[in-house]
């Protein structure tokens, strides 16, 4: 159950999601809003992703993107739909 913030824009299938939207893992966790992305693990969790809670932050760990820091910013590119 986590969630995560994108810091760039991403397609994920044939949707469009811009930086600053948030993906959820399952309905369960998602707030109003959330994109819910059953295939987020931490083979999916993508560079620039910020983790929102413990197992989000439990996935990054996993992922090849241990150690790698997010981007502090979003620029205005990313968040055009």
């Amino acid at each position: 159950m986590a969630r995560v913030m994108l810091n760039m824009a991403m397609h994920i299938g044939t949707r469009k999601l811009k930086g600053g939207s948030t993906i959820a893992d399952s309905a369960g966790v998602a707030l109003p809003g959330d994109f819910v992305w059953t295939g987020l693990t931490a083979q999916t969790y993508q560079r620039d992703m910020v983790a929102l809670d413990a197992s989000a932050t439990t996935m990054k760990n996993a992922s090849p993107f241990a150690s790698v820091s997010p981007r502090p910013w979003i620029t205005g590119v990313e968040s055009i739909d």
